[in-house]
């Protein structure tokens, strides 16, 4: 318990204070935004502040922040100091840096700033990652909404046909989120969602501290206990819990509200604390895992589908239970039809298509929802199809945010500001990463531990390098060009 409060004080007292050092290398003017000066009705729409938190909240926090943390915290109560520290000093920043330099570039998403800043080569390679995570994302979010309603609310089961019909609900929904004006669907619907986040989050909160403050460590464990399947800490933590600590996702999504936000000094709040707010959400979900699995109330290898429901019930009763239920479906719903909604963005920009047009709006969301169906049926008919799917899903998530902490790096060198606060998370990432992908085995290399570290090391090493070195030689270049 004292660990968890240290690391609350952190998380919002080092927030506070860090991201005020960090908007000072940024700058904030009067400058007008792209949702003032490029407005048209439909993704550059001026939102109010209080209305532009919410929706990042819900935005950036899917699943991620619950069932990342409910597995990570079998790697021991470290998770208490990892996560604060993760989400002040990397995660937060990431989004900051993304949401505020998208401004500054007309409100541009990540694959156009990585062509500017990083190269035009690597934009290519990075639009294809992207792509693949938003895809996944989107798969993800309709799997573990449509499995826990079936599951937690309608009492059907996840095995029977009536998944399908839930399955397909949640895509009409993106459907609808993805083609119509931000500010019709899902600038109305939010709040509701909001709602049942806030009363999920904030009831398994108390009920830790009522009912849960004896629990809150294994037995006979200390600080980092042994996983259950024989992980290591690094890198195994950091890719399962992303969400709360840092997601490349987020990119994508900050640079959507980056069209909507009416003056650069809203950025602090909009962007960092938004992530602070979903480190706090990772926080209350890993302690209420915790409790649960240190009282022997469920096994090390309950899922994190079911173990929402038992840590809702067991801090809130039923009714109680059922609202942090809702508000649990609530955050990857309004994390899926943003993932969708960006993916569209991004290949918009990639290939020129016009936005404007709802008929060319309509037609390319089409055409991405053909392979997410088909990816939701692979995944639900593969016995080990949603592992495999998460597995993918969160090494994708890491790896794209080096590259917007590369961005974020060489804007800084521009700008001849403090560059390592972005290059530090950077290099320690891009170790976590390669260091996962080469140890893993089936998704990856398979190779031990003794090549995967010293590998990955070179390669963080490399990264530290390039980035640096770009940011130095390609300063005047990078000047000169204008994104739309």
């Amino acid at each position: 318990m004292l660990l968890f409060i240290i690391g609350l004080i952190i998380l919002f007292g080092g927030g506070f204070f860090y991201s005020k050092y960090v908007e000072s290398q940024l700058a904030p003017d009067d400058r007008e935004t792209p949702a003032v000066k490029k407005a048209d009705g439909v993704d550059y729409v001026v939102m109010s502040e209080k209305k532009n938190w919410l929706i990042n909240l819900l935005n950036i926090a899917g699943t991620g922040p619950i069932l990342g943390p409910i597995q990570g915290i079998l790697f021991g109560p470290i998770a208490f100091l990892a996560i604060p520290i993760g989400c002040v000093f990397a995660g937060a920043v990431h989004d900051y840096m993304t949401g505020f330099i998208s401004m500054r570039n007309g409100g541009s998403q990540v694959p156009k700033l990585v062509g500017k800043y990083v190269g035009d080569g690597v934009r290519k390679f990075y639009n294809i990652v992207i792509a693949i995570l938003l895809l996944l994302t989107g798969v993800v979010f309709v799997y573990t909404p449509g499995d826990l309603i079936a599951n937690d609310v309608l009492k059907v089961g996840v095995d029977s046909n009536a998944i399908w019909i839930i399955y397909a609900v949640i895509f009409i929904y993106y459907i609808l989120s993805t083609v119509l004006p931000i500010d019709k669907l899902i600038g109305r619907i939010y709040p509701i969602f909001g709602a049942f986040l806030l009363i999920s989050a904030i009831g398994v909160f108390i009920g830790i501290f009522a009912k849960g403050s004896g629990n809150l460590s294994f037995a006979n464990a200390g600080l980092l206990a042994e996983h259950p399947l024989g992980q290591k800490f690094i890198p195994s933590f950091f890719i399962t819990v992303a969400c709360g600590i840092l997601s490349g996702f987020h990119g994508s999504q900050v640079t959507l509200i980056s069209r909507t936000v009416k003056s650069e000094s809203e950025a602090r709040v909009t962007f960092y604390s938004t992530m602070i707010a979903e480190g706090f959400i990772a926080m209350v979900w890993a302690a209420g895992a915790m409790v649960i699995f240190s009282s022997g109330q469920a096994p090390l290898d309950t899922a994190g589908t079911l173990m929402v429901g038992k840590i809702s019930k067991h801090f809130m009763g039923n009714i109680g239970g059922l609202l942090a239920v809702l508000g649990v479906i609530a955050l990857p719903i309004t994390s899926g039809d943003t993932a969708f909604r960006s993916l569209r963005l991004i290949i918009s920009e990639e290939l020129n298509i016009d936005q404007k047009s709802p008929s060319k709006r309509a037609g390319l969301s089409a055409a991405l929802f053909i392979p997410a169906i088909a990816i939701l049926f692979f995944a639900k008919s593969n016995p080990n199809g949603f592992n495999l799917l998460w597995r993918y899903f969160g090494f994708t998530n890491q790896f794209v945010a080096i590259f917007a902490l590369a961005v974020a790096t060489i804007y800084l060198i521009n700008n001849d500001k403090n560059y390592i606060i972005t290059l530090i998370p950077g290099v320690f990432y891009t170790f976590v990463v390669f260091s996962f992908i080469i140890n893993i085995k089936g998704l990856g290399l398979g190779m031990p531990f003794s090549i995967a570290y010293p590998a990955a090391a070179v390669i963080a090493a490399l990264y530290a390098y390039f980035v640096v070195k770009i940011g130095r030689k390609n300063k005047t270049r990078i000047e000169s060009i204008i994104l739309d």
